[in-house]
């Protein structure tokens, strides 16, 4: 499974891998345009990114690291949006690996300048995708990116980051997580809560 974090639309994608070879499953976006409220925002992606997950089961999720740039607070919000989304993958027992927006260009097209759309034509090729497809949003193309790199760079330990449960959440991410030892010591479904709390700023 392929994620592209956003605050208004968020990108995802399911691929199916038998063997060497990769079909593609769904892809889609979670619009949240008509949602003022970010915290409304943040609970929407946790129910829709969970709901994708219940239904296609995937083995791993594959999700794409937020571009720092000079806007401080968009920073912030794609971080929370990303957060609460690592967070529904861990809740459902998903490994989630993360790849930063160059990385992804370059596994897809060999160019870490690449535009959206060219990467979103490669892809068509790549998986022999009709025109009608192709998503009206590209940020579903840009997950499916971040799945289809991870599917290229599978048995090879080359992924930027790999959480594999709650406590490997926590100790690499001691910026985001202060309390790690109010954390260790909860229950899972507390831990899950305190998470939740940190991503969003609280």
């Amino acid at each position: 499974m392929g994620i592209d974090p956003g605050t208004n639309v968020m990108g995802y994608a399911v691929l199916r891998v038998v063997g060497n070879k990769a079909e593609l499953v769904v892809m889609g976006v979670i619009d949240m345009r008509k949602e003022t409220d970010p915290y409304l925002r943040l609970g929407h992606i946790f129910e829709r990114v969970t709901g994708v997950i219940k239904e296609y089961l995937p083995d791993e999720m594959a999700i794409e690291a937020p571009f720092f740039g000079k806007n401080v607070q968009s920073v912030l919000k794609l971080g929370r949006a990303q957060g609460v989304a690592i967070a529904a993958a861990i809740e459902r027992d998903v490994p989630i690996h993360e790849y930063a927006p160059t990385k992804i260009k370059v596994a897809i097209t060999g160019n870490g300048s690449a535009s959206k759309e060219q990467v979103a034509g490669m892809l068509q090729r790549l998986l022999k995708l009709d025109e009608k497809e192709m998503p009206k949003f590209m940020d579903a193309t840009d997950a499916l990116a971040a799945a289809y790199c991870h599917f290229m760079q599978m048995g090879r330990p080359e992924t930027d980051k790999h959480y594999g449960s709650w406590k490997d959440f926590v100790n690499r991410n001691q910026k985001r997580v202060s309390d790690k030892q109010i954390i260790e010591k909860a229950t899972p479904t507390k831990a899950q809560a305190k998470i939740m709390e940190l991503i969003g700023g609280k």
